[in-house]
């Protein structure tokens, strides 16, 4: 492996597939679907499948109760999965020499909402109800706070590449020399306004989501906390490349020829000093829409060939939105650990199995697929498109140990 990279010590995850890395690994590599279910109040009228998290959610510390909303819940969960590792670094660094970069779409919007209903009733806004519980930049907040931390904090909002962009640029901070370890990563909750703007786009599956299917007819939408910490120390998972672009083709649509999604990938790619054939997996963007899977299934076939496995775990997890890029990257990381993923599984790619034939061929993994171990480690990719020509790729590799 040509490129160092950033360490990986450890993650918090808290996903539909489940709420630590042991349930989300059990699930993740048997393909489950356990968490999409259907909801009846979230769209009038209608059923919706989500990607949604059952687990209770732990209260946020009472000094934070400004700040209470699901989202932070949900940010609460996984924060608990790294305090102890979080702390070590700050006492190695210093509080102030820790970021904490988030990405979200939605942050306290289901609060929101449900504060409004009651405004509605009665004339009042309910006690305990701030605007603030929506505002983006509340999760960066609760997060630096949640963990004493006093470096830069700031969270972005890029919609579906919110979290791939937030890890690139803690990435940034490190490399800069302004701090020697980040916070990164991204959370999403469910709420209406999200699910009725998709809704409203037709973009919505009647049923459950069906990648890259010439029988797919839309996305299920999730919600997802997954946080990760990088650091100048090596570890056994490292950080080795990141890509950016923006083509600004259209509010909501992609470039048709996926230009921007192509120099992203291959902007990652050379960061990290691959090639295509060094990556041993690719998790796609594939949310089962028809542009979205049309166009990327170009790009990918394009830039891999038909020879690289790859999956869509959007079919387990649903779209997480802001939070797709930090969960995905989650998933590289599970996959890539010698400690969770001993016999080197790769997520299935779950679907009907009808070939699309606009689509090239891609080499979609199988339950019973493995990856090779290869000389200096394996490396991995994952792709996040987002509406206004977003788009983003994050290269992981697995580090041989000494």
């Amino acid at each position: 492996m040509s490129a160092l990279g950033l360490g990986i010590p450890c993650l918090g995850i808290v996903t539909p597939l489940g709420s630590s890395a042991a349930e989300v690994v059990g699930a993740l590599f048997a393909g489950s679907r356990h968490g999409l279910v259907g909801r009846d109040n979230l769209l009038p009228g209608r059923t919706v499948h989500v990607g949604a998290v059952t687990s209770e959610l732990p209260p946020v510390p009472e000094h934070l109760s400004h700040l209470d909303c699901r989202n932070n819940r949900l940010a609460q969960a996984a924060l608990a999965q790294i305090v102890e590792p979080v702390e070590g670094l700050a006492r190695k660094y210093g509080r102030h020499r820790i970021a904490v970069v988030m990405g979200t779409s939605t942050s306290g919007i289901g609060e929101a909402e449900n504060a409004y209903v009651v405004y509605r009733g009665t004339g009042a806004w309910p006690k305990g109800y701030r605007y603030s519980q929506q505002e983006p930049g509340n999760l960066a907040q609760f997060v630096a706070k949640a963990l004493k931390l006093d470096g830069p904090a700031y969270a972005v909002g890029t919609a579906c590449t919110s979290s791939a962009k937030a890890i690139a640029a803690g990435r940034r901070l490190i490399r800069a020399g302004l701090v020697d370890a980040a916070v990164v990563g991204g959370v999403d909750s469910l709420c209406r306004t999200t699910i009725g703007g998709f809704a409203s786009l037709e973009a919505m599956s009647p049923g459950l989501c069906n990648p890259f299917s010439l029988n797919r007819n839309g996305l299920n939408i999730g919600e997802t906390a997954a946080i990760l910490v990088l650091t100048r120390e090596p570890f056994e998972i490292v950080l080795v490349g990141t890509g950016e672009t923006s083509d600004a083709h259209h509010i909501s649509a992609p470039d048709p020829e996926g230009r921007g999604a192509r120099r992203a990938i291959e902007a990652a790619l050379d960061d990290a000093g691959l090639a295509p054939d060094d990556i041993a997996y690719v998790n796609l963007h594939g949310t089962g829409t028809q542009l979205n899977d049309l166009v990327e299934g170009k790009v990918t076939h394009a830039v891999f060939g038909s020879r690289v496995p790859c999956s869509s775990t959007k079919a387990l997890t649903g779209h997480t939105l802001g939070a797709a890029g930090a969960c995905e990257a989650a998933f590289l990381w599970l996959t890539l650990s010698r400690t969770w993923n001993a016999e080197r599984r790769l997520p299935p790619h779950v679907w009907d199995g009808v070939t699309d034939p606009a689509i090239p061929k891609l080499a979609f993994v199988e339950r019973t697929t493995r990856f090779a171990a290869r000389r200096g480690g394996e490396a991995m990719l994952s792709s996040s498109f987002a509406f206004g020509g977003s788009n983003t790729a994050l290269v992981l590799a697995r580090r041989e140990l000494a």
